[in-house]
């Protein structure tokens, strides 16, 4: 039985400024199926998933690209970013992380099923 995870409040009432202008390169890429996942009291290693799909390795690089440059103008610095122009591009930012997926590879490594027990933010 796979677990539903719950809703919490929306991006503007939990979120800092800096998801929300990764949510927004994101989105102005054109990526697809976003959702954040708080992880606070999931016992994560991280206060936030943030995760998105792109239609192919050319869109998950260009989503990529757009989220770094958000973070740079922002100020802020990912800490790692691992499996450039791959099925699957990590941006590790210490408080949130952001995976950027083809469709298949999210599929197969399917997060928002193995972090069940996290609360959905609404984007």
């Amino acid at each position: 039985m796979t677990e539903t995870p719950s809703t919490s409040p929306g991006p503007t009432e939990v979120l800092d400024g800096t998801i929300e202008g990764v949510i927004e390169a994101a989105r102005e890429k054109k990526a697809r199926d976003l959702i954040v996942l708080d992880l606070r009291d999931s016992g994560g290693f991280t206060d936030y998933f943030v995760i998105c799909s792109g239609g192919s390795h050319r869109q998950v690089k260009a989503i990529v690209e757009g989220i770094e440059a958000r973070l740079k103008i922002g100020g802020r610095r990912q800490v790692q970013t691992e499996g450039s122009a791959t099925d699957w591009v990590l941006i590790d930012c210490f408080d949130f992380v952001v995976h950027v997926f083809t469709p298949e590879a999210r599929n197969f490594y399917s997060l928002e099923r193995l972090w069940g027990n996290a609360l959905r933010v609404e984007v």
